[in-house]
């Protein structure tokens, strides 16, 4: 699923896409928009040091320039609880990262006719073969699933900044899923060299504190994935 381009020595270069979640300020936004990421990632989970009213990220997102991908976070939030979220601030994808269930995930992602990004904690009991396996279902459960997100487990729901064991991750699902979980300017180039994932998701490893950016944290995240991507052997 990596897109793929070729350069002058036709080697094949994949480009890992990019989310920065837990926004909350306007100039922490232009900031990752101007790093260059794909996504960013609003926290609509009450209980979050980064939480946004939906009426703040309708104003957070305003003017934001096309081709930026906007991500709503949910934890066991009710359908009338998405609903009018993403009817006032127009989210483009939904992410669930509490404990709804495929029913749950499919019949709100229909209601607001949204695509869904699962979350996936991952215990010390999970398996390759339990991925896999859920991947499955929930793909034949809706069209409207666009692939899992796998994050480190911990008490709560997210922003742990934990990581967990990459190898978990099945060589034939890598290239589909979301890597999230403890990533940092340190460890990001090893993380896809490793894994190779479709995208990478941080908020804590990016921030002077919960819910405010870092710059050049966000630039040398950046950095530290392009330079895995253009490593030889991508």
């Amino acid at each position: 699923m990596n897109t793929a381009l070729m350069n002058d020595d036709q080697e094949m270069i994949s480009r890992t896409r990019i989310k920065i979640c837990g926004l909350t300020r306007r100039e922490d936004l232009q900031a990752v928009v101007a790093a260059g990421a794909d996504a960013v990632g609003l926290v609509f989970y009450e209980k979050s040091p980064r939480y946004l009213s939906p009426s703040a990220a309708e104003q957070l997102v305003a003017g934001l320039p096309p081709f930026v991908t906007t991500v709503g976070l949910f934890v066991n939030a009710s359908k009338e609880e998405v609903q009018a979220a993403v009817t006032q601030a127009p989210v483009s994808l939904l992410q669930f990262h509490g404990d709804e269930t495929l029913e749950q995930c499919v019949s709100i992602a229909e209601a607001v006719n949204r695509p869904f990004v699962r979350a996936v904690r991952m215990g010390p009991e999970m398996t390759g073969e339990d991925l896999l396996k859920y991947e499955q279902q929930y793909r034949a459960a809706s069209q409207l699933f666009a692939g899992l997100l796998l994050d480190a487990f911990v008490e709560g729901y997210g922003g742990g900044g934990k990581v967990f064991d990459w190898s978990l991750i099945p060589k034939e699902l890598a290239p589909r899923v979301v890597l999230s979980g403890g990533l940092s300017v340190q460890n990001a180039t090893e993380a896809v060299l490793q894994v190779r994932p479709y995208a990478v998701d941080i908020s804590s490893g990016v921030e002077q504190s919960k819910g405010i950016k870092d710059p050049a944290k966000i630039r040398d995240f950046i950095a530290a994935v392009r330079k895995a991507d253009a490593s030889p052997g991508n």
